[in-house]
């Protein structure tokens, strides 16, 4: 089955697709920024950013001065962190001006000044043309729930998915990394919908439960390149 097909998910759309949900949350985290300094929720927990990161420490295809784009990058955390970790070159993009509004707030708290934040919507027709962040190539591109929020806008999700594959294919640079983390596909489920156009490079381990003899996992990441 391929992103030409539908992929079958155990899960329906929700108002976690909706622009208007996350317009609402950061609306609320902003305030909750400025009232007492909480930058909000950091997406999956700060473990499974941490192994992300950790592993890219040991990753010798990307280095810190390569470009870097995070794609949907609410509250920001994610690119603070990798500019504590020394990476030069950071762009995060999100549809909800509160989010970019959030992450410039923190970043600036944080005196983080090259970071650079932007507004877009991923899944828009012309999105890499009409914005300038999604113009040019990245050698990582991270995803860290965005496509798990794609697959909730409610309407044709699929066509919806397809298009963010697309963004994410023509922003990425021949020989970089596409870094995905899901809590909603499984490992075989998102091989089967990426396998158009990408080829898995590695899975990152996260924790794993057992329950009445099958083993499995809340959390899945895996890194993808571009098939040539």
């Amino acid at each position: 089955m391929s992103a030409s097909s539908d992929t079958q998910r155990d899960f329906v759309s929700s108002e976690l697709g909706t622009k208007e949900y996350w317009d609402q949350a950061y609306d609320r985290e902003i305030k909750s920024f400025n009232d007492v300094g909480d930058v909000g929720e950091i997406w999956f927990g700060e473990d499974s950013q941490e192994r992300v990161l950790d592993w890219l420490e040991d990753c010798e295809a990307v280095t810190n001065e390569d470009p870097v784009i995070d794609l949907g990058c609410g509250n920001g955390v994610m690119l603070l962190e990798m500019a504590k970790r020394g990476y030069s070159s950071l762009t995060g993009v999100d549809y909800s001006e509160g989010a970019i509004k959030l992450a410039r707030s923190i970043a600036e708290k944080e005196q983080v000044t090259h970071i650079d934040y932007q507004i877009a919507n991923l899944i828009a027709e012309d999105c890499t043309e009409r914005y300038t962040c999604l113009t040019r190539r990245y050698k990582l591109v991270i995803d860290k729930g965005t496509y798990d929020a794609v697959s909730l806008i409610p309407g044709d999700e699929l066509k919806t998915r397809q298009a963010y594959l697309k963004t994410v294919r023509q922003i990425m640079d021949r020989g970089g990394l596409f870094v995905i983390t899901s809590c909603n596909w499984t490992k075989e489920q998102l091989l089967k919908f990426w396998e158009t156009d990408f080829q898995l490079y590695k899975v990152i381990p996260t924790p794993t439960f057992q329950f009445g003899g099958q083993k499995g996992s809340t959390v899945t990441s895996l890194v993808f390149t571009l098939k040539s």
